[in-house]
């Protein structure tokens, strides 16, 4: 039987990393994403990270654009003269990639090892996981009526 870490632990940890970046003032509450709002690739921002060693596996982490945009601001501590234009790209992409590398970091923790965390992969748009590889823990849930999901994938061994 291959490992995975407990949903109660992967929400604690997303739990615990969302409100070190962003306080408590607007909380990350669970909440199952509607199928509606299931992050349509044009108005979203991801990022994943694999974990390699004892434990393989890849966590990845969707937000909706807006979200991304929030969390960015909030992370650089961006007044609201610095982003009348929004924040760039790259900072985006900065962002939610750390977002994912201590969500990932902390879940590696969890798990057999030694193994290590390679660097984020961030896209404008959906993020893959390795092909063959099983959803084993999911995190869905909003802040301030925006989606976020949080995904555990475990790599089978040949």
């Amino acid at each position: 039987m291959t490992a995975a870490p407990a949903i109660t632990d992967v929400q604690a940890i997303v739990e615990q990393v969302w409100s070190s970046f962003l306080g408590e003032a607007e909380p990350l509450l669970p909440a199952p994403v509607a199928p509606g709002r299931a992050f349509p690739a044009d108005d979203a921002w991801s990022a994943a990270v694999s974990i390699s060693g004892g434990w393989d596996a890849a966590v990845t982490v969707e937000l909706s654009t807006p979200l991304a945009l929030s969390l960015t601001t909030t992370m650089l501590g961006l007044t609201a003269d610095e982003t009348a234009e929004g924040p760039l790209d790259a900072d985006v992409a900065d962002a939610v990639g750390e977002l994912v590398n201590m969500i990932g970091g902390n879940i590696k923790s969890l798990m057999p090892g030694p193994s290590v965390l390679s660097l984020p992969a961030v896209a404008a748009g959906r993020a893959a996981h390795p092909s063959g590889a099983a959803e084993v823990a999911r995190f869905d849930g909003v802040r301030a009526g925006q989606p976020v999901r949080v995904a555990v994938h475990v790599i089978p061994q040949p």
